[in-house]
């Protein structure tokens, strides 16, 4: 009987930071590809598949850059490997535009070393999000590799992966995972049979196709024998082929009609762990990584586009390389240990102070165009929008009602949230030592303002500064001070008085993706449904939230939908780790306080708010030899700070947790207003609709609880996200967990999964204590998602207009532009490239639909999600007085050009 042929895919899986931080590994891997490029350089038959990211071959060359030309030769020559991935991500923790820029930088460095593998290679990642086939075929790559969440019933080792849009790539899937090989080589002596074993076992599986083994594991290096291994195997017997990823899928038909198709995301436990706990571990990091893409994706980009004279690319770049190296599958996932998870958290905040940088750049360049008494609105959603803004206004005291002026001179209303101190010093001091004082103004800045003027009364012995949030535009001389108070004597007094002004919150009108300007003026303004503030009850006409006895809330619409006991604490104990949550045998569920105290409801019209406290005992750990939660107890407190403004369906809630317990899970309940069996969750250029519960059949227990990244919707109550939360669809409620704390990277014995996902090391900073807080909106609603309008909601709710104060000369005339316009799609990016606007959309309709952009442009053209030329018939799209249509099937993501 012929051997099988099987051919041997050496490989390494490198986690780039995991259960040590990234440094320590770093070393291990410049060891790991020595050793690599100098077995490839010795034959010409070695191999070596690097893991499918750029990361670890830009890590290695930072440190040994002599070796960039034996590289860029082996890459060459096809004995190695690369790309196309920058970073191996977590699909379901970062956005989805940054799963692209991820392939974008991965193919880009890959291309400046040889070429990128054509394999969309994704071996270890916890499950994968519904787009990434609509992705990858818009790369221009047919194929993928996957291991997890490929559900049961596939017969073979390929099947076609179909996204929403109906686009598809040919996946591999590895069953037995990417080492499924790695055991034959433990010892040289038995290598012949059990490589022979190993074929004669896979063979049902591939039929007339070679065999596909995978030799390599985390962290590991082949062999040093593995060529002569191969090569003197007895063909017979084992008939073997080293050869790399690239090469064995590369010749496979990516339209083959006989493959079974499996159609979104895959998040089965039926053939691997997808270790699901990730997606509630370390919530801190989920809420970073959120807030820094959404300042570098629709604040940053979108307005240097626009606005800035100058295109910004390194600072861009620099965000946009932190951003993708925390999406790591080890990285924002919380399943390192305590150093990893700083270094990501560290490198998350730098991404968003880059994007705070580049958007106030921007924004102070535009204020200088606006009036020092007004301030700037930028709007960084595509479409017109009038909606609320808190900002700091000069406003005389004298001035009981107020309004904002727009640049037409039409009126909004506005609210007064509070009035500053005007007297912000009076210091008794000596004369003679005036001079002293001086040293406190720097330029014309003193006590975080700007000095109007100053005046020196000698014969009262007050010396006095007149300061604003802005000077004036007269020329300040500290010298001139200086001169007027040497020499003097006996008691004076040094006085600071800052103009007067309030902080109001007030309406804005803006242009779609762009630009107002406002002033405060005299005499108030009427508010269409403003929001009402009565005891225990706020209201706006769309809606109505009253606090309960218990610390609920009552969310009442005006279509009579009612969701009662909104934000419904349950606190659990959790004997698992950071990959998987598991109860203890015996638990104990906390969901009532031991105390609420439920604040007034204030403000109005514009917006109101109310606060609730609660205080539970929580228990204290969870004792693991009883298999229980300890008796013993701490107080937990939660506070809810609920606010609804005027025109919003939904209400706002901010929950901050304050945690001293140990081994728990608490989730916030949010009740349906009928009964429901799906769920509907927004995330990664999608909405996934799905059941109660995921497909088992491995050795991990499946749970119900998924991610959600825009929105998730239930039964009438949609739960409008910050950030990736994990939720789980309940009888009549759906659970939104807001905070798990575990003291393990991963146990060797866990009630949920039957073999250790890694070391069992120790991680005492992701058992939460301290302060945790989730920001999230709920809005009930009558039909589905779709027809409440969740999309549009979650867009005006994750993306507020950015204000800032003028700094012009008061002259400046009043200013509105308008930058971008887009109906019938979603926005995911807006940036330039190439001296063009490069626009991305995706048809977030279960229907297809036109996308329909407006602007200052005469020219579009379709490219793919990389930005390469679409090859497609009808590439250049027409375009007339600033306008183009583009047709989208349902789901598609396009990405135009737009020149002129």
């Amino acid at each position: 009987m012929t051997a099988p042929e099987v051919q041997l895919v050496p490989h390494t899986h490198w986690d780039r930071e995991w259960y040590e931080p990234f440094q320590r590994f770093r070393l291990r891997l410049v060891d790991l590809l020595d050793e690599v490029l100098d077995r490839a350089e010795a034959d010409a038959r070695f191999r070596f598949t690097l893991d499918g990211q750029m990361a670890a071959v830009d890590d290695y060359l930072e440190v040994r850059p002599e070796n960039r030309d034996r590289v860029v030769r082996l890459v060459r020559r096809g004995q190695l490997a690369v790309g196309p991935w920058q970073i191996l991500l977590d699909e379901f923790l970062c956005s989805g535009e940054n799963i692209i820029r991820n392939l974008e930088l991965g193919r880009r460095r890959a291309t400046e070393l040889g070429s990128p593998m054509p394999v969309g290679y994704l071996p270890d990642m916890f499950g994968h999000c519904a787009q990434m086939p609509q992705i990858l075929h818009a790369a221009g790559l047919d194929h993928a590799c996957v291991w997890r969440g490929v559900p049961a019933g596939i017969p073979g080792h390929a099947f076609r992966w179909q996204a929403p849009d109906g686009s598809s790539v040919r996946t591999e899937y590895l069953a037995g995972g990417y080492g499924n090989a790695a055991y034959v080589f433990s010892d040289p002596g038995h290598f012949a049979e059990r490589m022979a074993e190993l074929g004669r076992r896979l063979k049902p599986s591939f039929g007339a196709d070679p065999v596909l083994a995978m030799y390599g594991t985390d962290h590991s290096a082949p062999v040093g024998s593995l060529v002569k291994l191969v090569a003197d195997l007895d063909p017979a017997q084992a008939d073997v082929r080293i050869t790399t990823l690239a090469d064995y899928i590369g010749g496979r038909d990516p339209h083959d009609p006989s493959l079974p198709v499996v159609e979104g995301e895959l998040r089965s436990h039926a053939a691997a762990n997808i270790l699901p706990g990730v997606l509630s571990a370390r919530p801190h990091l989920k809420r970073a990584l959120a807030h820094s893409e959404r300042l570098v994706e629709r604040y940053a980009e979108p307005f240097a586009a626009l606005w800035s004279a100058e295109w910004p690319e390194k600072f861009l770049d620099m965000a946009w390389w932190r951003l993708i190296d925390a999406s790591g599958h080890d990285s924002v996932t919380g399943c390192g240990v305590d150093e990893t998870a700083t270094q990501v958290f560290a490198r998350i905040s730098e991404a968003g102070h880059l994007g705070q940088a580049v958007r106030d750049r921007v924004a102070g360049g535009l204020a200088r165009q606006v009036s020092r008494d007004a301030v700037l609105v930028l709007n960084p959603t595509p479409a017109a929008r009038t909606d609320l803004i808190t900002v700091d206004l000069e406003v005389p005291d004298e001035w009981e009602d107020i309004a904002v002026e727009l640049p037409d001179g039409g009126r909004l209303p506005a609210q007064t949230e509070g009035r500053a101190e005007q007297l912000l010093l009076s210091e008794a001091m000596r004369g003679e030592d005036l001079p002293a004082f001086l040293p406190r103004v720097h330029g014309r800045e003193l006590f975080g303002s700007e000095i109007t003027h100053w005046h020196c009364d000698a014969q009262r012995r007050v010396l006095e500064f007149g300061v604003a949030r802005h000077g004036g535009e007269t020329p300040f001389d500290v010298e001139a001070v200086r001169a007027a108070v040497t020499g003097a004597s006996g008691d004076w007094t040094v006085r600071i008085v800052r103009a007067a002004h309030r902080t109001v919150t007030c309406l804005a009108r803006v242009p779609a993706l762009g630009r107002t300007s406002l002033r405060a003026v005299r005499g108030g303004q009427p508010v269409q449904r403003p929001v009402r503030a009565e005891g225990r009850t706020l209201s706006n006409g769309l809606l109505s939230v009253t606090a309960l006895d218990d610390g609920t809330l009552r969310v009442t619409a005006a279509d009579g939908t009612v969701l009662d006991g909104v934000g419904r604490i349950v606190d659990g104990g959790d004997r698992g780790d950071s990959y998987n949550y598991a109860p203890p045998g015996t638990d104990t569920l906390v969901e009532t306080p031991r105390s609420v105290r439920v604040g007034t409801a204030v403000g109005g019209p514009l917006r109101a708010s109310l606060t609730v406290e609660r205080v539970y005992d929580w228990p204290e750990a969870v004792d693991r030899t009883a298999d229980r939660r300890t008796p013993a107890t701490r107080p937990g407190g939660v506070r809810m700070d609920v606010e609804l403004r005027v025109g919003e369906p939904f209400v706002r809630i901010e929950m901050t947790l304050d945690n001293a317990s140990l081994d728990h899970r608490v989730r916030c309940h949010v009740p349906l207003a009928r009964p429901a069996e799906t769920s509907n969750a927004e995330g990664q250029f999608a909405v996934v609709e799905r059941g109660r519960t995921a497909e088992g059949g491995f050795s991990e227990r499946p749970v119900g609880t998924f991610p959600a990244h825009g929105f998730v919707d239930a039964g009438g109550a949609g739960l409008l996200l910050t950030q990736a939360c994990e939720y789980e669809l309940l009888d009549r409620e759906v659970a939104l967990t807001v905070l798990r704390g575990t003291g393990w990277l991963s146990r060797n014995v866990h009630p949920y999964r039957a073999e250790p996902a890694g070391p069992q090391l120790p991680i005492p900073a992701a058992q939460m204590t301290g302060t945790t807080s989730v920001s999230f909106a709920v809005r009930p609603h009558a039909g589905d998602w779709h027809a409440a309008g969740l999309m549009e909601a979650a867009e005006l709710y994750r993306h507020p207009l950015h204000a800032t104060p003028g700094t012009g000369p008061r002259e400046a005339p009043p200013t509105s532009d308008r930058g971008l316009s887009v109906e019938g799609a979603v926005m995911t990016s807006l940036r330039r490239r190439d001296g063009d606007l490069e626009l991305r959309l995706v048809a977030a309709s279960p229907e297809p639909t036109t996308a329909v952009v407006r602007g200052p442009f005469l020219g579009a053209r379709r490219v793919t999600v990389l930005g390469d030329d679409d090859s497609r018939q009808g590439e250049l799209l027409a375009v007339a007085a600033g306008t183009v249509r583009i047709p989208l099937r349902a789901w598609e993501i396009a990405t135009v050009r737009l020149s002129g």
